[in-house]
């Protein structure tokens, strides 16, 4: 007990300290993001998994807290979907080249002895859907940080209620991590997660969920990932839908997520995020409930039906597609050009 709180305070300092340290560096080596009306530099997903995965492995190496089996894999192979991420937000690469490593990354981690062939496979797509989903979430300030703070809260709650010990320090240090970050990242930012950290963040929760309910019957255990990652998955097919109307990529940046609609309704950036945080504080509560035994496998559907009702009513809500400059226009002339 005494480890995880002193653990958790230096995650949440260093992780503070380091990114504020980054930022310069950050913007002079271009690892910036360009969806803003200014760069934003994104060393936030640097120092969320360096200091997450150096308390992780002092708690291991020192036997205070063992990670437990198949926990360091689990950190090794979330920390390589986060260096491809990283080297997304530098070069800027296809969709489907994140797809196929956060693939391979899940199927090293996906305990198939306790799932088995058909429910390994099921949860390596999760892990992925949940991966890009929180890469999507990462569209306004503060927000990626706020879910993943609460999403990580409730799964160790349940890794806890499985006596995965080193499973819920590991995701009480990585909410430490994130909420160091989330001081940077509150609006207005001047650090961002990129790429490598909200890919990180959806890895590391959705594989941890994974952790915790392998063994239990399937449909209870789809109900619990759901919950636990409902936000992220409202706004990935909120965004799915809208743009496959408007006859556009999935994948493609542009308006049109949770915020961006909450923001047309009125809310500032604040407040679509602090509603958004409560929501995934209510989903994520009653996942754990259900997983602990306290509430029926029936509360799923509440949480279920509001997603549906969210994502139905905010896809009536307009949203304002960014302006093309000049130079935007040539560069697509030349794109299309050059094929």
């Amino acid at each position: 007990m005494l480890y995880g709180i002193t653990a958790a305070t230096a995650a949440l300092l260093l992780t503070a300290v380091l990114a504020a340290v980054l930022r310069v560096p950050a913007l002079r080596a271009g690892i910036v993001d360009r969806r803003w009306q200014r760069p934003l530099p994104v060393p936030g997903g640097i120092a969320v998994v360096s200091v997450t995965g150096l308390i992780a492995w002092t708690g291991e190496w020192t036997g205070v807290v063992p990670l437990g089996d198949g926990v360091g894999r689990l950190i090794v192979a979330a920390g390589a979907v986060a260096l491809l991420g990283l080297v997304a937000d530098v070069w800027r690469l296809r969709a489907r080249v994140l797809v196929a490593g956060t693939a391979v990354a899940a199927a090293c981690v996906v305990p198939y002895d306790e799932t088995g062939a058909g429910g390994g496979i099921l949860a390596v797509g999760w892990i992925v859907f949940s991966s890009l989903a929180f890469k999507g979430l990462d569209h306004a300030d503060g927000l990626a940080g706020t879910v993943g703070v609460v999403t990580a809260f409730g799964a160790g709650a349940c890794a806890a209620a499985e006596v995965m010990d080193g499973l819920a320090v590991l995701l009480s240090v990585f909410a430490a991590a994130l909420t160091g970050f989330l001081m940077h990242n509150w609006r207005p930012a001047r650090v961002g997660l990129g790429a490598g950290g909200a890919l990180f963040t959806g890895f590391l929760l959705s594989s941890a969920a994974v952790f915790t309910r392998a063994g239990y019957a399937l449909a209870p255990t789809v109900g619990v990932l759901f919950c636990l990652g409902a936000v992220a998955a409202a706004d990935f097919l909120l965004v799915v839908l809208a743009r496959r109307a408007a006859r556009r990529g999935p994948l493609r940046r542009g308006p049109g997520h949770l915020a961006h609609r909450l923001r047309r309704l009125g809310l500032t950036t604040q407040g679509a995020v602090v509603v958004l945080g409560a929501g995934c504080f209510a989903a994520v509560l009653v996942g754990v409930l259900v997983h602990t035994g306290w509430a029926g496998e029936g509360a799923v559907l509440w949480v279920a039906g509001g997603a549906a009702v969210a994502v139905v009513v905010l896809l009536r809500i307009p949203v304002q597609q960014p302006r093309r400059t000049a130079s935007t226009q040539v560069s697509a002339r030349l794109r299309v050009r050059n094929g």
